[in-house]
């Protein structure tokens, strides 16, 4: 099974809309624009990662903001009449954050923090469930490797929770280690045959995170070439191997939710590293979002990357 059969196969992430940003009126209203999404269309890309916090659409107390469900229908409803298919992420929940920053902590120990996850899930199933246009990815890079018994048991059960709502939703499931393709091995086998494993790929991360003030031990003015990242032909290839064997063993399929390269890096070398991903994607026919169409340090969009965006686009 591939997720391509599905009819998502190349993507970009619209990161900095719903997600990881000031929520302001402005920033929810204007930030991504149909403009936008008639852009992503002329690349030739058939579908878009939306990542959306808990509290776009939650109070601190849970109860729900209909604004934030209205933003959210408005943005697939966007995409639906562009034929542009949507995945649908949940990057922070109430009690949990990739980002340590957030000051979010207890979900995977907390009952209330996991039956407000279940409830939030009903609720985007409910208002945005649509089997052919819109897959559902529970929970945005789970960080440490303790957290993967929890996290196997509570994924299983919001997919049962999910299920009487939205019964043939595509549902993705990342692992430990912030989706790391390694971990991919340890989670639990699917849950039915519309579960499909994700991933994220930033390697090498001294390549493709130059200068990120947010990685422990990153200078920020440390710089690599491309030639000096020394990256082999087949490094994907091989890293994606074990990924590749542990979904073929379960019988389904794979998905790149993120990949990419930082603002820091010379723009040439952003299309050789794209170049050598691509090649391991293709091979394998896993499907995939770009990090990220818009700013957040690694945009697609950004002036900078105007000399090689026609080259680098077809690499998505």
């Amino acid at each position: 099974m591939k997720m391509k059969d599905f009819g998502f196969y190349r993507g970009v992430d619209l990161g900095g809309w719903f997600s990881q940003c000031d929520y302001s009126e402005d920033r929810l209203e204007h930030f991504i624009t149909e403009k936008d999404l008639d852009k992503i269309v002329s690349w030739g890309l058939d579908h878009v990662r939306i990542p959306i916090d808990y509290n776009v659409v939650e109070k601190d107390d849970g109860e729900f903001i209909p604004e934030g469900f209205f933003r959210i229908g408005r943005a697939i409803g966007w995409c639906k009449a562009r034929n542009l298919k949507v995945v649908l992420d949940l990057h922070k929940t109430a009690g949990f954050s990739f980002d340590v920053g957030e000051a979010e902590s207890g979900f995977f120990s907390s009952e209330k923090f996991q039956n407000r996850f279940y409830r939030l899930w009903e609720e985007l199933a409910r208002r945005f469930y649509d089997p052919e246009n819109v897959a559902f990815e529970l929970l945005n890079e789970v960080t440490d490797e303790s957290f993967i018994d929890a996290w196997n048991r509570i994924s299983r059960t919001c997919i049962e929770r999910i299920r009487p709502i939205a019964p043939k939703a595509l549902i993705l499931i990342g692992s430990y280690h912030n989706n790391s393709v390694d971990a991919v091995k340890d989670l639990a086998a699917p849950a039915d045959d519309r579960v499909i494993y994700n991933f994220h790929c930033y390697s090498p991360l001294e390549f493709t995170h130059q200068g990120a003030y947010w990685v422990p031990d990153m200078a920020p003015d440390f710089r690599q070439s491309f030639e000096e990242a020394a990256i082999p032909e087949d490094y994907f290839e091989k890293a994606f191997a074990s990924a590749v064997e542990t979904a073929e063993k379960n019988n389904t399929a794979l998905y790149c939710g993120e990949y990419g390269v930082i603002d820091r890096a010379n723009p040439e070398d952003t299309v050789k590293w794209f170049r050598l991903i691509h090649a391991a994607f293709e091979k394998y026919q896993i499907s995939r979002a770009a990090w990220s169409y818009k700013e957040m340090d690694f945009g697609l969009t950004d002036s900078r990357m105007d000399a090689v965006r026609d080259e680098l686009i077809p690499l998505l």
